[in-house]
C-alpha cells in the first residue's frame, strides 16, 4: 500500500515551520459540441492541475483533445474527471448504478482520458471523480471502492485526488493507490466535513477575495473550515476552483495571488 501524499499545517504568518507547495486545480473541458462552459484558456493560465471531463457528464473528443493540448502548452498537469452519464444534469444528479457498474463507467472514462491525452502529447497522472459521483463516494464506501478499483485496474500508477476527510481517501489507500486530499475554494462545508448541498444556503462562495482568504486560512491551519466556524484538521494537497462558474477565473486568480503572497509555492501534486 502506498502512503497518502500530504501537506500538513503551514505557518507562514507565525514562522514556525517552512512552507511546502500546494496544488491549485480546476474542473475543465466541460463543454459539449458547440456549447462552451467556462473560460478554460484563462483558467489554464492560473492553475497547476486540470481535471478534464471524459465525455459522459460533459466533454467530447474534440474538447478533450483541445484541453489536453493547451494544458501541455501551459505546463499544467492533467487528470481524468469521470462522472455519471448525465449530460442533461451535468453529472450533478445521483443515478442508480450498482458499484460494479460504477467501476466499469469509471474505467471507461479513464481509458478515454488516457487515449485523448496521449493523442495530444500529454499524459494523465491522476483521477478525480466529478459531481454526484464524487459526493456519493464521499459517504458511501462501496462507491468509493468502485472508483478506486477502476483506477487501479486501468493503471495502478495513477493517483487518486480525493475529497479530504471522506471515504474516498480510505478506499484509495486500501487499493494501494497514491492518494492526495483536496479542499474546495468555492464551496461551503458542513460540520461533518462534507460539502453543503448546492441547493442550501452557504453552499457556494462567490466572492473571490473571501474565497482566497478562507483558502489561505485552511492551508496555513491544515484544516477545513466549516460554515459554523469549526476547524477539521486534514492534510491538504490540492485546492479546487470549479471552472464552470461565472466567478471561476477571478476566484482562481485571487486564490493563487493570496497563497503566493503568503509565501506558498503553487505546483502540481503530480508532474
Amino acid at each position: 500500500m502506498r502512503a497518502a501524499c500530504c501537506v500538513g499545517p503551514l505557518r507562514s504568518r507565525k514562522g514556525t515551520s517552512p512552507l511546502a507547495s500546494v496544488d491549485l486545480n480546476s474542473d475543465l473541458g466541460e463543454g459539449y459540441g458547440a456549447y462552451a462552459c467556462g473560460d478554460d484558456a484563462a483558467i489554464l493560465g492560473i492553475v497547476t492541475s486540470a481535471n478534464v471531463a471524459c465525455g459522459l457528464h460533459a466533454g467530447d473528443p474534440e474538447i478533450m483533445a483541445r484541453t489536453f493540448t493547451l494544458a501541455k502548452e501551459r505546463g499544467v498537469a492533467v487528470g481524468a474527471h469521470p462522472g455519471f452519464p448525465d449530460l442533461w444534469g451535468f453529472g450533478r444528479r445521483p443515478m442508480p448504478f450498482t458499484p460494479p457498474e460504477i467501476e466499469r463507467l469509471v474505467a471507461y472514462q479513464v481509458g478515454a482520458a488516457q487515449a485523448l491525452a496521449a493523442y495530444a502529447g500529454h499524459r494523465i497522472t491522476y483521477v478525480k471523480a466529478h459531481g454526484a459521483l464524487a459526493n456519493l463516494a464521499a459517504e458511501d464506501r462501496a462507491v468509493a471502492d468502485a472508483i478506486a478499483k477502476a483506477v487501479r485496474a486501468v493503471d495502478r500508477d495513477l493517483a487518486l485526488l480525493a475529497i479530504a476527510l471522506t471515504a474516498q481517501v480510505a478506499a484509495g489507500e486500501a487499493c494501494g493507490l497514491e492518494v492526495h486530499q483536496e479542499i474546495f475554494a468555492d464551496r461551503g462545508y458542513t460540520d461533518a466535513g462534507l460539502l453543503i448541498p448546492r441547493n442550501q444556503p452557504g453552499a457556494l462562495i462567490t466572492e473571490a477575495d473571501a474565497a482566497a482568504e478562507r483558502v489561505l486560512r485552511m492551508v496555513e491551519g491544515g484544516a477545513i473550515l466549516t460554515a459554523s466556524g469549526k476547524a477539521l484538521p486534514t492534510p491538504i494537497r490540492s485546492i479546487c476552483v470549479h471552472g464552470d462558474s461565472a466567478h471561476a477565473v477571478a476566484t482562481a486568480r485571487a486564490v493563487r495571488a493570496r497563497l503566493e503572497g503568503a509565501g506558498v509555492t503553487l505546483a502540481p501534486f503530480r508532474s
